[in-house]
């Protein structure tokens, strides 16, 4: 959509693995060159709405203070403390907390519109995480997530 250009464009990241911790790679396009045998591989974008959903889950999976030496010492957020922790109801609400905490510091979300935390079926140490946020100058939801957090081992 062109009126959400004021989101934002970045390279896109797709998750490799995700077995023991989230694995992501720079995402890439193959064409093939005209006149020439073979393809070349060229950094995939992403942008807009999509660039605002990648954005966030980037945000949560970075720890608080990651980014201090680059001047960003507030980025990220503090989910990674859960981590060896039981899935408990009030683990569930700390860390619907600490996503709120974290969303609060975004300057393209103009509201977080609902948080859910929720175990997640067959396993008890996983939590599935959904969001719904309303961006900037826009009238419609940006829905992100599914997405599992895994508390212990």
């Amino acid at each position: 959509m062109s009126d959400d250009l004021h989101l934002g464009a970045d390279i896109r990241l797709s998750l490799r693995n995700h077995e023991l911790r989230p694995v992501y790679v720079v995402g890439t396009t193959r064409r093939r060159v005209p006149k020439k045998t073979g393809f070349l591989e060229d950094i995939d974008i992403v942008s807009g709405r999509e660039n605002l959903g990648q954005a966030v889950v980037i945000r949560l999976l970075t720890p608080r203070g990651e980014l201090a030496a680059l001047a960003h010492p507030d980025y990220g957020s503090r989910l990674h403390e859960l981590i060896g922790r039981q899935n408990t109801n009030t683990n569930r609400n700390l860390i619907k907390l600490y996503i709120l905490e974290s969303l609060a510091a975004e300057p393209r979300i103009e509201k977080v519109l609902s948080v859910t935390v929720e175990p997640a079926k067959g396993t008890r140490d996983t939590v599935v995480v959904r969001l719904t946020v309303k961006p900037v100058e826009s009238f419609q939801p940006l829905s992100i997530g599914p997405f599992a957090l895994e508390l212990s081992q």
